[in-house]
């Protein structure tokens, strides 16, 4: 692939692909709604980025010239049915059209691990939704359905980390919910492996780690990989699930982006691991690796950031 459009790419799992295609020395376009979502990307080689609303077909289409492959990064956690519809089911059907009217044929998608049309999660049903309307286009698809994606700026291990630096105990809805957390690294090798490899084509590829945890499981793991308590981390409660589902609607509730919603609730209903029915990354030859092996370091910084801080807080009281 010599020249690649990102859709998404400012986002977490975004900014490694675009990483690794540039170590490869391919030409990659971002496509982004602002372009000071992307500074931390202009400094790469070959990089290029334009300003675009892709919900905009005639704009998509335009984009689309002159590439080889679009990967499809853009996606919510948290919103409405109408908002999960039009980032999960209406972008790649804009998107089919658009690769149709421009001839180009190769895409590789990131959907999530527990698609399925008979989820009781908003999300998850329009991820499937989405599945369906890229894989029935004629095009040359490979969709991937990573688990949680943890890593240095991840909202998820980063998040309970924080909150057990602020709070005594930390009160958890669905604490026994499943998962099986990959490292970012590999889920952007994932998407540059299957851009290489034409046998990945009309494949579905569930991009997981090596280990399953529950949530409080991993709540636990974060709290103490950042050191707090004296790396004992806080007390968990898990709340059952009347209360669960009060906590995700007052979070709901709250300005800016919940940090659990009913819909979240409803995904864990499910556990998000393996099938075991679909390959996984060691088809595409890598070696997913373990949480244990990634989260202390940068937890572990994070926690050292933030006793640095409260010191200076401290030493400028006196």
């Amino acid at each position: 692939m010599k020249q690649v459009l990102i859709l998404g790419g400012t986002g977490f799992v975004g900014r490694h692909v675009c990483e690794k295609l540039a170590q490869l020395q391919c030409r990659v376009t971002v496509a982004t709604r602002r372009l000071d979502n992307a500074r931390h990307l202009q400094t790469l080689p070959m990089l290029d980025v334009i300003e675009i609303d892709v919900h905009d077909s005639a704009a998509l289409t335009s984009l689309l010239a002159g590439h080889d492959a679009v990967v499809n990064l853009i996606a919510i956690l948290h919103g409405t049915e109408a908002a999960f519809e039009k980032a999960h089911v209406q972008l790649p059907l804009a998107l089919v059209r658009a690769c149709e009217a421009a001839g180009l044929r190769r895409i590789v998608h990131i959907s999530a691990l527990g698609a399925s049309v008979s989820s009781a999660s908003m999300y998850q049903r329009s991820k499937a939704r989405g599945e369906a309307v890229l894989l029935s286009a004629g095009l040359d698809v490979t969709l991937l359905r990573p688990s949680v994606i943890f890593g240095a700026e991840d909202k998820f291990l980063n998040t309970f980390a924080r909150l057990q630096q602020l709070f005594p105990v930390v009160p958890l809805a669905a604490s026994q919910a499943r998962f099986q957390p990959v490292w970012v690294e590999d889920v952007a090798s994932a998407v540059v492996h299957c851009l290489q490899d034409s046998s990945s084509i009309g494949q579905v590829y569930e991009a997981c780690g090596p280990d399953v945890f529950t949530l409080r499981q991993l709540v636990e793991l974060a709290g103490r990989y950042a050191g707090v308590n004296g790396g004992k981390g806080r007390p968990v409660i898990a709340l059952p699930a009347p209360l669960g589902r009060l906590q995700a609607r007052l979070m709901e509730l709250l300005p800016g982006e919940p940090l659990l919603s009913r819909d979240n609730l409803d995904a864990m209903q499910t556990d998000n691991v393996a099938s075991g029915k679909l390959p996984g990354l060691k088809a595409l030859g890598i070696t997913p690796a373990a949480l244990g092996a990634i989260a202390p370091s940068y937890l572990g910084a994070q926690g050292l950031r933030s006793g640095l801080t409260a010191k200076r807080k401290t030493a400028g009281r006196f």
